[in-house]
């Protein structure tokens, strides 16, 4: 059972959300919260596995409040979900944080997919702000000095690779001819030398030092 908490400022909106979602048999809303204070409250209290994410809120904003449950409660996934596609707000919540940013007129059978997904160690980004995300961080990339440099194994730089091109675990084992269980044990690597948490803070990382191409 995923246990899951709704933030957003709107109670309809929550009350929709919970409803939608506990019609999966997968699926329990243990909570909902109104702003950033509310939600760290409830976290603290509900132990739950991911946060189903509104940004623009009274008090704490989402993009705050993602960076304090990331700083705290590390375990637990952050999925943006709201009206906003603006850069800024998407580039500050990547940054935050989360874990997929899906924009609200997502379809519900695909919002219950990300969530799943994303427990699963996918990444969900809107298609309409993917574009925006990827060709900022590509004009930000950097060559990394040899002081700072990030040093991958061959296998290591394919995973990262195919992580960018959104494959899933599963996805990257048939690409590669490998057990499931080696490529999570890669990618647990990955994130250890790369200084992350979670893939969509892999492929941003990658991209700046260099590490993954666009192209391929």
């Amino acid at each position: 059972m995923i246990r899951v908490i709704v933030c957003d400022d709107q109670e309809i909106v929550c009350q929709g959300l919970s409803t939608i979602l506990n019609n999966d048999p997968e699926i329990e809303v243990v909570a909902t919260a109104h702003d950033g204070f509310e939600l760290l409250e409830a976290v603290a209290q509900h132990n739950p596995d991911l946060v189903l994410m509104d940004l623009k809120m009274p008090g704490m904003n989402g993009v705050q409040a993602t960076q304090r449950i990331q700083q705290t409660f590390p375990k637990v996934r952050v999925l943006i979900l709201t009206t906003y596609d603006d850069d800024e707000w998407l580039f500050d919540a990547i940054r935050s944080g989360a874990a997929g940013y899906l924009l609200k007129d997502t379809p519900s059978r695909d919002l219950i997919a990300a969530i799943k997904g994303t427990m699963a160690g996918n990444t969900f980004v809107d298609p309409s702000v993917a574009g925006k995300l990827l060709t900022s961080i590509s004009v930000q990339k950097t060559t990394p000095s040899p002081k700072s440099s990030i040093q991958l194994t061959d296998r290591e730089h394919e995973i990262l690779q195919l992580m960018a091109r959104g494959l899933a675990n599963a996805d990257i084992a048939r690409e590669l001819y490998l057990s499931e269980g080696t490529v999570r044990n890669y990618t647990s690597a990955l994130f250890s030398k790369l200084g992350v948490n979670d893939r969509t803070q892999a492929v941003i990382a990658g991209l700046r030092h260099g590490l993954v191409d666009l192209d391929l």
